[in-house]
């Protein structure tokens, strides 16, 4: 393994769901030091603990319940933290209601679900990837209303609806995934996630 890889440091918010044991294992094949921490702790220790690992990038887990109600999330991100964030499922919902969107009840719940995803073409991390791609869904809340400082990256129809699948912030290094790229659902999604990782180490060196 390269020690450019091997110099990559992710912390990841542990939102008490077995999917984070996933994403764990696919930054370290990648090569990265990983870190966890459950998100029942305090604004101040986990900024304590952020300060202390310098990480390149903090990954937002999924997790059961709402964003709001769910450990220090949405408080540190409303600091706006100059650190890249990669939000997943609940973390994805987490980035947007901390930048002002709103979250409800998707039109039905979901688990398990492999539907074609519809990625927009300017989205970096989907790049090559075509218009669209099979992706795992476990998810009842969806993002309702996205924040003008957030854009719409990716989509899925269901139920007669165009849901939010991806956000991406306009001017921080902020990335929401409403499905599981780290699930053997989504072919490549490892892929997804490395790339993302890769602009948040070039972000922090510039």
């Amino acid at each position: 393994m390269s020690a450019h890889h091997a110099a990559e440091r992710v912390l990841v918010l542990d939102n008490r769901d077995s999917f984070v044991f996933n994403l764990v294992d696919e930054f370290r094949a990648r090569g990265a030091s990983v870190r966890t921490l459950r998100s029942d702790l305090s604004l101040d220790a986990w900024t304590a603990a952020l300060d202390a690992f310098a990480p390149h990038l903090v990954v937002l887990s999924p997790g059961p319940g709402r964003p709001e109600e769910v450990g220090v999330m949405v408080e540190w991100l409303r600091t706006s933290p100059p650190v890249p964030v990669l939000g997943i499922c609940l973390g994805h919902q987490a980035l947007a209601l901390a930048a002002g969107g709103e979250v409800r009840r998707a039109p039905r719940p979901v688990h398990g679900r492999k539907d074609r995803v519809t990625l927009l073409e300017d989205e970096p991390i989907f790049k090559g990837l075509g218009e669209s791609l099979p992706a795992a869904r476990y998810h009842s809340l969806v993002v309702s209303t996205v924040p003008k400082s957030m854009k719409v990256v990716a989509t899925v129809e269901d139920c007669g609806e165009t849901l939010v699948m991806g956000l991406r912030h306009r001017s921080l290094c902020q990335l929401g995934l409403q499905f599981h790229p780290e699930s053997i659902l989504t072919p490549g999604g490892g892929t997804l996630l490395w790339r993302f990782l890769d602009e948040a180490k070039r972000y922090g060196e510039t």
